[in-house]
């Protein structure tokens, strides 16, 4: 995976698209999905000092209405806007918010992850022309096709030359 990502990186021109390469309506089926590992949790967890039994011990799970660990909601949002940028933000100069983040239903260790993104709406920059913001709502689903997240961001790129 990680070789992939290395390759993935060498060929920055390919990711993502400029600002006028990008319709309102627009639907990005992205191709990329991600599996959720009990590792990757753990370290997420340690990493952003997220300590709560629910996300770590399988025990204190059990006893929850879920019956087992669930995987913290900001690691599901960072995985989906992660699997959109080779399609929509590869080109970003920056993320300018995030919005309306929903929770649809719990994610589990071992469930795959996929997403899709709509363009929602476009404007050209006010201050430099050369650039534009996009609007998108990303949904990510399960193996299953079940909808777990949605969120909207604004997303400042350039036009291309």
């Amino acid at each position: 995976m990680y070789k992939n990502f290395i390759m993935l990186r060498k060929n920055r021109s390919s990711l993502g698209r400029y600002w006028n390469e990008f319709k309102i309506g627009q639907k990005f089926q992205h191709e990329r999905a991600k599996t959720i590992t009990a590792a990757e949790l753990q370290l997420f967890c340690e990493l952003t000092l997220n300590d709560h039994p629910l996300h770590l011990d399988a025990e204190y799970a059990k006893s929850t209405e879920f019956g087992r660990i669930v995987v913290v909601g900001t690691y599901i949002a960072s995985i989906a806007v992660g699997i959109s940028v080779a399609d929509i933000s590869g080109k970003a100069i920056a993320n300018l918010d995030y919005e309306k983040i929903v929770h649809h239903r719990p994610v589990f260790i071992g469930d795959t992850l996929h997403a899709e993104t709509e363009i929602l709406e476009m404007r050209e920059s006010h201050s430099k022309p050369e650039r534009g913001i996009i609007f998108v709502e990303t949904k990510a689903y399960n193996q299953h096709d079940e909808l777990v997240l949605t969120l909207r961001r604004h997303i400042l790129i350039p036009k291309r030359k």
